[in-house]
């Protein structure tokens, strides 16, 4: 709902705050005094063309910001737009402001941020519906009709049912739309797949196997050098002569000493001991080294064969991936692919029975839906044409317009035709009026602004109130062309819809303006030579003068006939 608007150098309007209850908020005063300039400057700030005209005379710029309390109803939807362009800044609230600048562009700005019209109009739409221009009513928006016919009867699990065989068709389409367009290159494409498996099965891959073959390919061409020290170590270790005993012969006499000493002194007996540990390991390093020594080879042959297999392995890297494991997944991946491609003819075949049958399933619950809402147009046209009687439109009709699409490709109906159908059902809706006799139905778009289709907008309100989700509605001319005793009529029904919206009214009926919940008087004063608007909330014995001003000049009379007024509202509101 609005809780605040400020308006600043609009046309007469030098600088206006206005804060805002809930229910029926009543704006009263002379032609001329400024009100519908509000309803304009509104209707600015929710996307219409801002005209540099509007800015006030000898000021730069003219400035409109507004308040929005979010309902719950309507919390995901504007959320999701606010984090769409990093715009959320409180969960309950929304502030939408525009200026309008002279001599360059005007400036949109959410919560405080700049933004764009396009996002302005998209997060309005979903708070407010004017209708005086009709540019930001709900109603007229034909892709609105469809969703408000199903919420006015609750139709969800109807329709939920339908959504979950058409979700399904969906995806057997797009498998099977992929499979034919596979279909015109799949002998191409299964040649290329089976060349790439053959190549990476030929070559028997093992995971470890790399690593190995360059540890070999390196003893291999080093086998010279490996030998050599690996002789010389050995020499070292075991190789003595008379004058000069090997490395083990020497430790040996270590030994042998360490022996003695720790017959002498038993607590050198763990010398004793590391020494003969130490005494075997150079002999596992021995018997090590000459294992080593018997095993390399001086083979020029297999050094080749390494090498071959190595450029083999690297042959395959570049194609296929960067590790054996790589290049075994593709194949897999490739394997999986030319099995599809194999059975593709198999699965076309399989998926075009399937969706003969869900489309058959999606015939069945399309018809459930489509009964209902048949059904509850019915009950919508009888109840917002029994509205129009009340509101002295009794040769007005409402009705809802069905439309279907054939399509080879769609539903099958029961006549042998096939029709067209989206996630929403086969059938387009459209509002559709007659607001006069013999003058045929017209969309809604096409009909006339003025007091008559206010009223008629009025009536469709009252009977959608319960589907509608947008919360602030403003109603502009409502009173045009009707008397005092319709006006009680509007008034209480306006009452009424204003116990599920916030609704702003524009009237010249004091019989109407009884009804509201707060009462705004806008008045124009000249001072300096300047004309402003004036805007006061007005209660008690100062509203009653305004409804007794509003009947004639203020007498006795008026007072009693606005206390009257007064009293006729409150009983009827109740």
């Amino acid at each position: 709902m609005l809780t605040e608007l400020y308006i600043e150098n609009f046309a007469i309007i030098d600088q206006l705050q206005l804060r805002f209850q809930t229910g029926l908020i009543i704006f009263t005063g002379e032609t001329g005094a400024g009100k519908s300039i509000i309803m304009d400057a509104l209707n600015t700030l929710l996307g219409s063309r801002a005209d540099s005209t509007f800015i006030r005379s000898g000021a730069e710029g003219a400035l409109i910001e507004a308040t929005f309390k979010i309902p719950d109803i309507s919390r995901t939807a504007i959320h999701a737009t606010l984090d769409r362009e990093a715009l959320l800044d409180h969960p309950d609230f929304v502030t939408l402001g525009r200026e309008i600048r002279r001599d360059s562009r005007n400036v949109v700005r959410i919560n405080g941020r700049m933004s764009n019209v396009g996002v302005l109009r998209e997060i309005g739409e979903q708070l407010v519906d004017i209708h005086g221009q009709s540019e930001h009513l709900s109603l007229l928006r034909v892709r609105e009709h469809l969703r408000l016919l199903d919420r006015y009867t609750e139709m969800q699990n109807t329709l939920t049912e339908y959504k979950t065989t058409y979700r399904q068709i969906t995806k057997i389409r797009q498998e099977l739309k992929e499979l034919h367009q596979n279909e015109r290159q799949a002998a191409q494409r299964a040649d290329m797949l089976g060349y790439q498996i053959n190549e990476i099965n030929a070559a028997k891959l093992k995971v470890s196997e790399e690593a190995e073959l360059i540890e070999e390919r390196n003893r291999l061409a080093n086998a010279e050098k490996l030998s050599a020290h690996g002789q010389k170590a050995l020499l070292l270790l075991d190789e003595s002569s008379p004058d000069d005993p090997s490395i083990s012969d020497r430790f040996g006499e270590v030994l042998q000493a360490l022996a003695s000493l720790a017959q002498s002194d038993a607590s050198q007996a763990p010398l004793h001991e590391q020494a003969n540990a130490t005494f075997e390991e150079l002999s596992d390093i021995s018997h090590t080294l000459r294992s080593y020594l018997e095993n390399i080879e001086f083979n020029p042959r297999r050094l080749d064969q390494v090498e071959e297999r190595l450029n083999v392995l690297n042959t395959l890297k570049r194609k296929y991936g960067d590790s054996i494991v790589e290049i075994l997944a593709f194949g897999e991946k490739a394997q999986q692919e030319l099995d599809a491609i194999t059975h593709a003819s198999e699965r076309i075949t399989e998926l075009e029975t399937d969706e003969t049958a869900q489309l058959i399933e999606l015939g069945k619950r399309g018809a459930a839906l489509s009964e209902k809402r048949h059904a509850a147009a019915d009950l919508l046209q009888n109840s917002i044409e029994s509205e129009l009687i009340d509101l002295r439109m009794s040769g007005a009709r409402f009705a809802v317009d069905f439309q279907v699409d054939p399509d080879s490709n769609g539903i099958p109906m029961p006549n042998g035709e096939r029709v067209a159908f989206t996630a929403d059902g086969w059938e387009r809706v459209e509002f559709i009026i007659e607001t006069n006799p013999g003058e045929g139905f017209k969309p809604l778009a096409r009909v006339a602004s003025g007091g008559e289709t206010s009223r008629l907008m009025l009536a469709m309100k009252n009977v959608l109130a319960r589907a509608d989700h947008i919360p602030t509605l403003i109603f502009d001319e409502i009173d045009q062309g009707i008397g005092g005793r319709v006006g009680t009529v509007v008034g209480e029904k306006l009452s009424k819809l204003a116990q599920a919206h916030q609704v702003l009214c524009i009237t010249h009926l004091p019989q109407l303006a009884a009804f509201g919940d707060q009462h705004f008087r806008v008045q124009k004063n000249i001072e300096e030579g300047r004309t402003t608007t004036q805007v006061d909330v007005i209660e008690g014995e100062t509203r009653l003068r305004e409804l007794a001003q509003m009947l004639g000049e203020v007498s006795e009379s008026t007072i009693r006939s606005a206390q009257e007024i007064l009293q006729i509202a409150q009983q009827k509101s109740n």
